[in-house]
């Protein structure tokens, strides 16, 4: 990987802005649309669990965008840089996933479960997604 520091600048930039799109909606649904909160109904309330399927489309949105910002400042892109870029990424955000939404407990932390299983497909949608989205940028570059 030619700028790691460059490129975890903007990972983190997508990672945050999905993240708190999802939060906020959740909110969204809970104080405007009415819905139940986890403190209401079971598991993550049903404020959250409304948002589910639009998470994969967040990131497909958000995380090529930051992918490309990325790509496009370097010098030379190439499918090595690309592939590179989408192995970093996407190992990293399953790995902080873990850590973040499962192993340290805080309000809106999951089981292994909740997230692993009852997230489904959602959650491998967005891996695929995240994985996928330095070649969607490219993609965009090549046009």
């Amino acid at each position: 990987m030619k700028n790691f520091g460059y490129s975890m600048l903007w990972f983190w930039i997508a990672y945050i802005i999905v993240t708190n799109i999802g939060v906020l909606h959740t909110i969204f649904n809970i104080k405007v649309l009415h819905m139940k909160s986890m403190k209401e109904s079971p598991g993550m309330g049903e404020g959250y669990e409304k948002t589910k399927p639009w998470h994969p489309l967040y990131n497909v949105v958000i995380f090529p965008i930051f992918a490309y910002l990325y790509l496009h400042g370097l010098e030379i892109v190439t499918l090595t840089e690309v592939m590179a870029t989408s192995l970093i990424w996407g190992t990293i955000t399953v790995v902080f996933d873990l850590f973040g939404w499962v192993l340290i407990k805080h309000p809106w932390s999951l089981t292994f479960r909740e997230f692993y299983i009852d997230y489904q497909p959602w959650i491998t949608l967005i891996y695929i997604t995240i994985y996928a989205s330095p070649f969607i940028a490219y993609g965009f570059m090549r046009i």
